[in-house]
């Protein structure tokens, strides 16, 4: 995943594609962040699932970014989170659609045998470690209470 990124910037740098180098350097830094926090534990660099998580962290941030500009009527900047997005999202894997993240939960709630809503973080929990950077745990979260609650 680190050399994706890398190669990517080593391009990005070659073509002087200004966003998309912004972009990946702050990729670079969060990922530099977290190993620098991990080294006081583990002592070892972070593996691809916690770059997925941090990739997806991003995104999340910049889709937050992107509605508030809208709401203040700055669409160009909008439009920036909105392209930094793109680029984020070009090294994760394919998201779930709805209907799988639907399958999946009715999958580890039978697995888990889960009752009730106390057993919502368990469920998320094994959900998270399955399909990290794959699915959109907001979406995720509505469909456990739903399945959970009846």
């Amino acid at each position: 995943m680190r050399e994706r990124i890398n190669a990517a910037l080593k391009e990005a740098v070659k073509a002087q594609d200004k966003r998309r180098m912004s972009t990946l350097r702050l990729i670079n830094a969060a990922i530099k962040d977290r190993d620098i926090a991990a080294r006081g534990s583990s002592g070892e660099n972070v593996g691809d699932a916690e770059i997925l998580e941090i990739l997806a962290r991003m995104i999340k941030q910049r889709r937050e970014s992107a509605k508030a500009y809208e709401e203040a009527g700055r669409l160009d900047l909008a439009e920036q989170e909105r392209e930094e997005i793109e680029i984020i999202q070009s090294f994760m894997p394919p998201q779930l659609s709805d209907e799988e993240i639907e399958r999946a939960v009715g999958e580890v709630v039978d697995e888990l045998g889960a009752a009730g809503l106390k057993d919502m973080g368990r469920v998320m929990g094994a959900l998270k470690k399955r399909y990290s950077g794959q699915m959109d745990f907001a979406k995720a979260s509505v469909v456990v209470k739903k399945h959970l609650g009846s």
